[in-house]
């Protein structure tokens, strides 16, 4: 794990393209063939950060090198999005915006993943998360997903 500073600040307007862009390619690493099947266009993407992500969350970034790393999004104790770009992942980062979560609501948070997304369900059971529910995931995705939470001991 890198020993690099990680700062986490609030969202922009100027990081929409960057930050948009983040969130298409750790979609396309982590879940290739989900984003084929479900056939989303980039703008149909941008979009849905424009007009649903930004309008119901507080969005917070983490910026590295000049640019977004990772962003999350969040409203109240939900974290409704949390991306890190692969070329940052394994560095703290996801692990810090958590951390940063917890500030922001101590005593519970709670998300949504994709059940097929194996390395997300690992990443927020490792950090003490709990699934807690099974269901499908509302549309634009539509897929079997975990609802995880976390509660102060």
């Amino acid at each position: 794990m890198s020993k690099e500073k990680i700062f986490i600040r609030e969202y922009r307007p100027a990081d929409f393209d960057a930050v948009t862009i983040l969130w298409r390619i750790a979609n396309e690493k982590s879940l290739p063939e989900l984003l084929r099947a479900k056939g989303h266009f980039f703008y149909e993407d941008r979009e849905y950060f424009r007009n649903h992500i930004l309008k119901e969350n507080t969005v917070w970034v983490v910026e590295l090198d000049g640019r977004p790393a990772a962003f999350m999004a969040m409203r109240d104790d939900f974290i409704d999005h949390l991306y890190v770009d692969p070329d940052y992942q394994n560095r703290g980062i996801g692990k810090s915006l958590l951390e940063h979560a917890r500030q922001l609501s101590p005593e519970h948070l709670w998300l949504y993943t994709l059940q097929i997304n194996m390395n997300a369900r690992a990443f927020y059971e490792k950090n003490g998360f709990i699934a807690e529910k099974f269901g499908i995931s509302p549309p634009p995705e539509g897929e079997p997903d975990v609802e995880y939470h976390w509660r102060k001991a």
